[in-house]
């Protein structure tokens, strides 16, 4: 999976908004006004909510520790930082951006969730 497979697939989900908050080094993707995903524009990894605690989060480290780290900062509440192009599988990795969307939007309030077709 390459870097632009990673930017169209988040900015494909309802609602995606593409912003660059802390400078062009880093992509953020939002939906109602939070972030889902932190991609980094060097095309090395992505930043992704894997669970609601880092406890929870760690099954993808476990599972691949040499692609997949707690996410600096933020790891304590579920976000784990995912090599592009490592051992994680493409069908894994879009899972993440899955589930790193789904999270973020479940926490939202009604009124801020995107409408689904």
């Amino acid at each position: 999976m390459t870097l632009d497979d990673v930017i169209a697939h988040c900015l494909a989900k309802p609602g995606a908004e593409e912003t660059y908050p802390f400078g062009d080094g880093e992509l953020c993707c939002k939906v109602g006004g939070k972030i889902f995903a932190f991609i980094g524009m060097d095309g090395g990894s992505v930043g992704v909510k894997s669970g609601a605690t880092a406890d929870d989060a760690g099954h993808w480290r476990e599972l691949y520790p040499d692609d997949v780290a707690v996410s600096a900062y933020i790891g304590r509440y579920g976000w784990n930082r995912v090599r592009i192009g490592g051992a994680v599988p493409d069908d894994e990795l879009l899972e993440l951006l899955d589930l790193s969307y789904q999270l973020v939007v479940d926490k939202l309030p009604r009124s801020k969730r995107p409408a689904l077709s």
